[in-house]
């Protein structure tokens, strides 16, 4: 019975928590972990910017974008919300590109710059945007006049085709606008099978793409969990430790490794965005192991019908969960608490070994 209450409860909570993530995704609160992803695809040439920001801008105005029309037959206004991510996106970008640092781009900045987000722009479409945002004609745009730019170029190109590379000459020039500070980055290009098709369909190949490596991730753990079941036995027997001891400590680091990557690649960068960014992938993890993977596991023993001898571990997991829980809610984490949190994994080893030794299975 205490194995079919876990398995219920957890999934309670398992559901709980995808109705809040979605709720969140709804409401934009978990728009500095998307701008990240967006802007780092960006830079590494996975997508095209209309590709990236088309499906943002057709949620967020719930309605398909407007394809095949001329860049002036565009008369809608942006939403407060688009504009504000538009910004967080290209906002670093437009200062890379602001070659003169006057905080304006001209007509050759902002065509090298759509050219290097795999957007097919010529000189027609940059003379059509100048003519309807560079209000003072003096041949150069602001930062707010280029987002709305932006945002017209994107609403108007589902019909068009992104290219993964600059073809003009002058485009290689772009190189020198990006400063020395990425001379060293080897930047990924988008995928040839993919750079040529509209915005929608990009998008629709790379959700393809994910549930494919998802999957593969998956079958994966199915062929491998065992053997690695059967190492952690091993070691277990030959170092005289109780298994569950040798598994606490070894598969949270095997099955929690890309996390830990992620979080420390996005950490290493020491912003805010980032460092929520961060926080909030360990979250998600910790969400999802204590709540779907429980769940398998009580699930396991309940229709396995094996014993139960999990008391001490299952209650060791509960308290840590509220700890952290009771954690996570302050708005600001310092050096103590980060190293209160690193500690609450030996002393939950610890937890589990005392309530063992006073008669818990």
């Amino acid at each position: 019975m205490y194995a079919l209450a876990g398995l219920v409860v957890c999934l309670v909570f398992f559901v709980v928590y995808l109705a809040i993530q979605m709720k969140i995704s709804k409401d934009g609160t978990d728009k500095l972990k998307r701008v990240a992803i967006v802007k780092k695809s960006l830079e590494q040439g996975k997508v095209s910017l209309s590709g990236a920001m088309d499906q943002v801008i057709k949620n967020s105005e719930g309605a398909a974008t407007t394809g095949g029309v001329g860049y002036q037959a565009i008369s809608s206004e942006p939403s407060p919300e688009i504009i504000a991510t538009l910004k967080d996106v290209l906002r670093d970008a437009f200062k890379r590109y602001d070659n003169n640092g006057n905080g304006t781009l001209d007509k050759k900045e902002v065509k090298i710059f759509f050219h290097d987000l795999n957007e097919n722009i010529g000189d027609k479409e940059v003379d059509a945007l100048f003519d309807r945002y560079d209000k003072d004609n003096s041949g150069s745009i602001c930062f707010d006049e280029f987002i709305r730019a932006c945002y017209d170029h994107i609403k108007q190109s589902g019909s068009e085709r992104a290219v993964s590379r600059p073809a003009v000459a002058d485009i290689e020039k772009a190189k020198s606008l990006d400063g020395d500070e990425e001379d060293d980055e080897e930047e990924e290009e988008m995928p040839e099978d993919i750079c040529d098709l509209p915005p929608d369909v990009q998008q629709q190949i790379i959700k393809k793409r994910a549930f494919t490596m998802l999957f593969i991730g998956t079958a994966l753990v199915v062929i491998f969990s065992d053997p690695m079941v059967d190492v952690m036995q091993q070691i277990a027997e030959r170092a005289n430790l109780p298994p569950f001891y040798v598994s606490f400590i070894l598969a949270p680091l095997a099955s929690n490794a890309s996390e830990v990557l992620a979080s420390q690649y996005y950490a290493k960068k020491k912003t805010s965005k980032t460092i929520s960014v961060a926080l909030s992938a360990l979250e998600g993890a910790a969400s999802m192991n204590n709540t779907f993977c429980l769940s398998i596991f009580m699930g396991l023993i309940y229709f396995r019908g094996l014993a139960w001898q999990y008391t001490a571990e299952t209650i060791a997991i509960i308290a840590v969960q509220i700890i952290l829980g009771l954690m996570v809610q302050s708005k600001t984490m310092t050096a103590m608490k980060a190293c209160f949190i690193i500690s609450i994994f030996p002393l939950s080893i610890l937890l589990v070994a005392g309530l063992e030794a006073i008669g818990f299975d």
